[in-house]
């Protein structure tokens, strides 16, 4: 073999080695983003929220239909632990099961739920909420279950709605007013889908409006492969923790808080439950302290929504005692 030939081959395997070294290396998780976020946790802690203490928190005296519009964390969140048993993310039980549904049944509510596959449960994302409530709230509240409606005039007292993790993912801060339309999952994009939400639940005194705030996302971002990652910085589309998470957690804070979405008179037919704060540990990170999988599932896990439907139910009864529901 000549001299040139050997140097050209050498070089050959050298770029071979450097190539499945780097390979190697992107493929391994990134959790060091995730230790940035946390340490930034200590100046976002939950905000005064909208107290409800004084409010009863007994069961209500006569029985109440309530929906819980949601996808597959909300569905999660009312299933029993156990088996994956159910379809269109509406569960009887689920490994990830926090047992809300039967708590609720136990306090005099009647549980019904839309979810995908539905025209009132299949769009739950931060910008579907305005167009939803605002054109199809009749809909909404004559549903018994996914879209099959009550007989004889029928209407849900409660109406529950979530949107699912991916909404905590923000993009940026966004500039103010912000737009109600979106798209882009900016702070002050969100902000303005939410504000009028407000004069449309100001219509209906009679039922209680409860939002429940988007999970965090999980602490471990899941393996990319050095194209995937390499394209996304390309097209701009790349979009790490320590943007979102921060975020999510102002977004959070403004919607529970007394002096944010709900500051100035809001309706006292509209509460807020921070499901958010409660699987973030209560302000001790701006990520999921309870995720599934390997770190890096986003779905909280049995024990975090084990919490969560503990919280839920005395929460609610207060709303329900204060909106003069519970009579």
């Amino acid at each position: 073999m000549s001299k040139h030939a050997l140097n050209r081959r050498n070089l050959c395997i050298g770029i071979a080695i450097l190539c499945a070294l780097g390979f190697a290396v992107l493929m391994i998780p990134v959790s060091d983003e995730a230790k940035v976020v946390s340490s930034m946790s200590a100046n976002l802690k939950p905000a005064p929220a909208v107290d409800l203490s004084g409010y009863d928190a007994a069961a209500p005296k006569q029985r109440l239909d309530l929906l819980f519009i949601h996808h597959s964390c909300g569905g999660q969140l009312l299933a029993d632990p156990g088996a994956n048993d159910g379809a269109s993310c509406i569960y009887r039980s689920h490994p990830n099961g926090g047992g809300l549904r039967a708590r609720l049944e136990q306090n005099s509510y009647a549980v019904h739920e839309a979810s995908y596959h539905s025209r009132v449960g299949h769009n739950t994302d931060i910008f579907d909420w305005l167009p939803k409530f605002r054109n199809d709230m009749g809909a909404i509240l004559a549903c018994d279950s996914q879209d099959t409606a009550y007989a004889g005039g029928r209407r849900n007292r409660i109406v529950v709605f979530k949107s699912c993790f991916p909404n905590n993912d923000f993009k940026a801060e966004g500039a103010a007013p912000g737009s109600a339309t979106g798209p882009a999952l900016t702070l002050w994009n969100a902000k303005a889908a939410y504000q009028p939400l407000l004069e449309e639940f100001r219509k209906h005194p009679e039922v209680l409006f409860v939002c429940v705030t988007a999970p965090p996302l999980a602490p471990k971002q899941p393996p990319q492969p050095l194209w995937k990652r390499l394209a996304k910085k390309a097209l701009g589309r790349g979009n790490s923790l320590d943007t979102s998470a921060p975020l999510a957690r102002q977004f959070s804070r403004w919607l529970t808080a007394k002096d944010g979405w709900l500051k100035d008179g809001a309706p006292a037919n509209v509460v807020v439950f921070d499901y958010y704060d409660i699987l973030t540990g209560e302000g001790m990170s701006v990520l999921s302290r309870y995720p599934t999988g390997d770190g890096s599932d986003s779905h909280p896990s049995q024990e975090g929504n084990r919490r969560a439907a503990e919280a839920f139910v005395p929460f609610l009864n207060r709303a329900v005692n204060r909106a003069g529901l519970g009579l």
